[in-house]
């Protein structure tokens, strides 16, 4: 350190022959502490090379654990709407659900009742009972989370759609036509499920196409 402070003196006080002579040792000085301190160099690289190694493998497994997290959290919640579309439908309670998928909806969210509540089975047929003030309307789906219910939704006016779709099911494919969103419906009369989606609605759905529609349209 003290060979170093002499060299940079002499280097500024313009000292050209001194400073000619200091550089060779300055030279032949990074050789000798390399050499002298050779086990003290290759063990900080080897702790610096092996923390940097963790750090990316610790960094990966986060990584992994939390996608896997996701994942195994998104399957549950899709099962949750699914068993509690398929209770509803055998005990024939009208019900309409929407998907919003991060889907900004125009304030129709706003428009119901704030619930902001985890998604399960539970909640959701609870709400559509009909001794609950909730049961008329949608609720609305994003995030794992359900944002709110007793939501007012457009009414679809397309002549396509069949003359026995009532009010649950021409509002089902009305937020469909205006939002890029999903919406699940029970038809309180024949306690079918139905779906609707870009303006176009299917109607007595089966287990498994329940099944694979939420794997689809569920993020």
């Amino acid at each position: 350190v003290s060979l170093y402070v002499v060299y940079w003196l002499v280097n500024v006080l313009d000292m050209d022959l001194v400073t000619v002579i200091l550089e060779q040792f300055v030279a032949v000085g990074v050789i000798v502490l390399v050499i002298i301190f050779q086990p003290e160099v290759r063990r900080f690289l080897l702790l610096l090379g092996n923390t940097t190694l963790r750090q990316r493998s610790k960094f990966f497994d986060n990584w992994i654990d939390r996608n896997f997290e996701q994942s195994e959290k998104r399957q549950a919640k899709i099962l949750d709407i699914k068993s509690a579309l398929l209770r509803m439908s055998r005990e024939k309670t009208g019900a309409l659900v929407v998907l919003a998928n991060n889907v900004d909806l125009e304030g129709i969210g706003h428009a119901g009742v704030p619930v902001n509540g985890d998604l399960s089975q539970q909640l959701l047929v609870s709400i559509f009972q009909k001794e609950s003030p909730l049961h008329d309307g949608a609720v609305v789906i994003d995030n794992h989370k359900i944002l709110a219910a007793s939501c007012v939704l457009p009414v679809s006016e397309s002549p396509s759609l069949p003359k026995s779709a009532g009010l649950r099911h021409r509002a089902a494919v009305g937020i469909t036509e205006r939002s890029n969103v999903a919406t699940f419906i029970v038809s309180e009369e024949t306690g079918s499920i139905g779906f609707a989606y870009e303006g176009h609605l299917q109607r007595r759905l089966s287990e498994q196409k329940l099944l694979e529609l939420l794997n689809e349209h569920y993020t």
